[in-house]
């Protein structure tokens, strides 16, 4: 991954995606912020017990960041819902007026739809596949993982919009890494298929899980970027629910450009 500075706030890409000149994305740090202890400072998320008024200032700066396109969030949940957020599909997990959409993933191919992710622990999971202009962004825990998210947005990109799998690039963010993720009621919290993800002292390496479940997609395994970068050892750049408890969430975002470039078609013609 490689840092950025934009409108004096600092964030992460990653480097297979930051060449890719139709989109735009980052997973930004927790600081830069308005939010006050124990959510300093640059906490996006509501109802976690932070003013309200701080999260909407900390939000226009992530969207002063991301350009002049629409940010678009959803209530997490940690399932396995998606929303496809297309311009000719019927969008899936409509919510109705006034109520949040209830989605641990999304998927567009709308530009300048920019799809947010809030994460303290938990993995973000960004895709772009440039031959059919489709971008994707999934929120995913432990519970996320047991139940394959990041498979089924992958099968979601390949049914809803004939994507490839074998172009889809991916990266995946700072998240609870293997050094941190003990779970010791792994027996009745993990199915048995994952214990091999295991060491020693029951912690699990996640990024793994992840990386076989994208390839076993259908992803090649030199279009996925993990950050390993774990939430837990660095509360000095993002926020932990584990480490911290009461906590913020920060951004990992993607999106279309608002204009497709010609030479950037050029360049994924097959």
């Amino acid at each position: 991954m490689i840092t950025t500075t934009r409108n004096g706030a600092s964030f992460y890409q990653f480097e297979n995606l930051a060449d890719c000149c139709d989109i735009d994305h980052g997973v930004f740090t927790r600081n830069s912020g308005h939010s006050r202890h124990p959510f300093s400072s640059l906490n996006i998320s509501y109802g976690i017990g932070d003013e309200e008024k701080s999260v909407v200032r900390n939000r226009e700066i992530i969207s002063g960041i991301m350009g002049e396109g629409e940010l678009t969030y959803i209530q997490q949940v940690h399932g396995s819902e998606i929303a496809v957020l297309g311009r000719d599909q019927k969008m899936r997990n409509n919510p109705s007026a006034g109520r949040p959409l209830i989605a641990d993933a999304m998927v567009t191919d709308e530009p300048e739809k920019y799809l947010v992710i809030q994460v303290a622990d938990c993995q973000s999971v960004l895709m772009y596949e440039p031959t059919r202009q489709v971008v994707a962004n999934v929120h995913c825990g432990w519970r996320g993982s047991i139940q394959n998210i990041i498979g089924r947005s992958v099968d979601v990109m390949i049914q809803n919009f004939d994507c490839r799998p074998g172009d889809i690039r991916v990266g995946i963010g700072p998240s609870l890494g293997p050094c941190c993720a003990e779970f010791i009621n792994y027996k009745a919290e993990i199915p048995k298929e994952f214990w091999g993800y295991r060491d020693s002292n029951n912690h699990f390496d996640f990024w793994a899980i992840s990386t076989d479940q994208l390839m076993k997609a259908g992803v090649l395994e030199k279009n996925i970027e993990s950050g390993q970068l774990c939430t837990h050892c660095h509360t000095e750049e993002f926020f932990s629910y584990r480490a911290e408890k009461t906590t913020g969430r920060f951004a990992a975002v993607i999106g279309l450009r608002k204009m497709a470039n010609d030479e950037c078609r050029i360049f994924y013609k097959k």
